[in-house]
C-alpha cells in the first residue's frame, strides 16, 4: 500500500505559467501555506515534480 505525503505551498503562483497554476489547483492547493495530504502515487509524485520550486513535501507515517 502506498504511503501518504503532506504537501505545503510555500511560494506564490503569481507570474507562473498557467500549467503550474493548474497543477497546484489539481493538488488541492489554493492559498499560500496551505497543506494537503495525498496518497503517494506516481501521478501525484509527477505533479509535485512539476511544481517542486513552489512546494515543500513531507512523508507521513
Amino acid at each position: 500500500m502506498a504511503g501518504k505525503i503532506k504537501i505545503t505551498q510555500v511560494r506564490a503562483a503569481i507570474k507562473r505559467p498557467q500549467r503550474q497554476k493548474a497543477t497546484l489547483v489539481a493538488l488541492g492547493l489554493r492559498k499560500l501555506n496551505q497543506t494537503v495530504e495525498h496518497n503517494m502515487t506516481p501521478q501525484i509524485m509527477g505533479m509535485i515534480t512539476k511544481v517542486k520550486h513552489l512546494v515543500e513535501t513531507e512523508e507521513v507515517k
